[in-house]
This record gives C-alpha cells, structure tokens and sequence, in this order.
C-alpha cells in the first residue's frame, strides 16, 4: 500500500481549486492522495463534461452500486495511508465527514479557504490556512 503525506479532501464542483492545491504539493514533492488524481478510473463521466455535469451524473447513481463503491474504497484506502489531511474549502459533506474520520484517526487536519460561520468543530484543524500562498509558505519548510 502506498503511503502518502497528505490526503487531499474537497468537493469536486471545486476541481479547478483543488488542482492548483496539487500543484503546491508536486512543487514541492510532498506526496498525496487526491480523489481527482484518479479521475480515469472512476467508472462514469467523461473529459467534456463541466465538473457539474460530472457530479450531477456521480449523484444520480445508486448509493451501492460498483462505480460508488469502488470510489468509496479507493478514497478510504488513500485517507488511512496518508499522515495528514488537507481540506480544501468549500467542501461538501463527504469532504467534512473525511476530516473526521483522519481527525478520528489520530491524522493531523488542515484546511485552507474560507469557511461559511465559526463552527466548534473546525478546531479539529491544527491550521486553516486563508489562501494558496499561506498553505505554498506552510509546504516551503513542511519535513513530515
């Protein structure tokens, strides 16, 4: 099983955002997880659709079907080989529910992005960075 430093948790309406976070990371060669790395190989949807028309297609299929349940699989198996988390705001609720599950885990939790209201909860986060270019500082001199 692979091990990664980070998971890279985010809605994928959000795609475009989320792409240029793995950027941050490959800049500096810190290894992740990224649900959109393997975008290939999720079993439905196609290069031409908007990332819209992807999750309104991801939505319609049934919630124990092959296509969900290998994801499912995939996803949960790239959050327990990664040390920390890193979610990328906004984000939906499979996102927020993958942040428990790595604060539940003992991971250490990072946010970046703005988040709608103060919630007790996002003090799971050890840091919510505001913009690309605090969490680009964080990575410059991130040893694991």
């Amino acid at each position: 099983m692979e091990k990664y430093e980070f998971f890279i948790a985010g809605r994928a309406r959000n795609k475009e955002n989320i792409l240029k976070i793995c950027d941050i990371f490959d800049k500096y060669n810190i290894s992740y997880y990224c649900f959109l790395k393997n975008e290939d190989s999720w079993g439905y949807g196609n290069e031409n659709q908007t990332p819209e028309e992807k999750q309104a297609e991801f939505e319609s299929l049934g919630l124990k079907s092959d296509v969900v349940l290998n994801l499912f699989n995939q996803d949960l198996e790239g959050e327990k080989s990664s040390r920390n988390l890193l979610l990328v705001l906004p984000a939906g609720k499979a996102a927020h529910i993958e942040s428990g599950i790595a604060y539940g885990l003992g991971k250490k939790c990072y946010a970046i992005g703005e988040y709608e209201a103060t919630d007790t909860l996002y003090n799971i986060f050890e840091n919510i960075f505001n913009n690309e270019k605090e969490l680009d500082s964080f990575l410059r001199g991130y040893k694991g």
